[in-house]
């Protein structure tokens, strides 16, 4: 069995898949944190394998970049795979004094200018969140391992160069940590087919003062990332 964008076979997914938005991540991640891991799809070129964790079997997908993008790949999974759990990890730009380059994020809600689920949720606004089990692990796991997270409301964009800078403000304003383009599409199609999902991100560029990450850190911090979203699935 195969879908329009996923050529794997049944069971070839795990219950629970990781989800950076680009699919070379994928593959560097199966290849790196994973072991006897399979790629199990390339449609278009989004990688897909399974593998294990010690001992614990994993999946991890690509998703392109976007709401549109995410939610085609999340919905095949749910609904025609039996996936359980979708983990979205990614990386995020702050929009807060307070939230610095290289921190680790947990989007607990989604908000959003898309439309997409306004169109799932009959012309009028869904609350997009995290599911709390998924959420709580997270935390869990990052408290007895020492490291930092920030867990809050972060916003997903369906623009990447807005024309609307001011909005940035008021994100600020209204306690938004960070800025990404794909959680609040994740958490809409999760909630559609009552399956669970959640978003961790790692900030690599900050908003309000330009600060970027080097390739080098970006690599670091995404490691520190993924060991906490790993070990939290266990």
């Amino acid at each position: 069995m195969s879908t329009p964008h996923i050529s794997a076979q049944p069971g070839d997914f795990a219950e629970t898949v990781l989800m950076p938005g680009d699919p070379l991540r994928a593959k560097f991640i199966a290849e790196n944190f994973l072991d006897d891991a399979k790629c199990v799809t390339s449609v278009r070129n989004m990688f897909g394998y399974t593998g294990t964790y010690k001992g614990k079997r994993i999946s991890v997908m690509g998703s392109g970049m976007g709401v549109p993008s995410v939610s085609i790949y999340a919905t095949e999974l749910y609904k025609d795979y039996g996936v359980e759990n979708i983990i979205r990890i990614g990386s995020c730009g702050a929009v807060r004094d307070d939230i610095n380059i290289r921190d680790i994020v947990i989007g607990m809600a989604a908000s959003t200018d898309s439309n997409v689920n306004r169109q799932r949720f009959n012309g009028v606004d869904f609350a997009a969140c995290a599911d709390f089990s998924l959420l709580k692990s997270v935390v869990d796991t990052a408290e007895k391992t020492g490291k930092e997270v920030r867990v809050g409301n972060i916003f997903t964009a369906d623009l990447f160069y807005t024309p609307q800078p001011e909005m940035f403000a008021t994100m600020e304003k209204y306690g938004i940590l960070a800025v990404e383009m794909e959680a609040a599409g994740l958490y809409g199609v999760a909630a559609e087919y009552g399956k669970k999902a959640l978003t961790v991100l790692t900030v690599s560029d900050h908003i309000k003062t330009g600060e970027q990450t080097t390739a080098d850190e970006r690599e670091t911090t995404f490691k520190d990332m993924m060991e906490l979203t790993l070990e939290s699935i266990l």
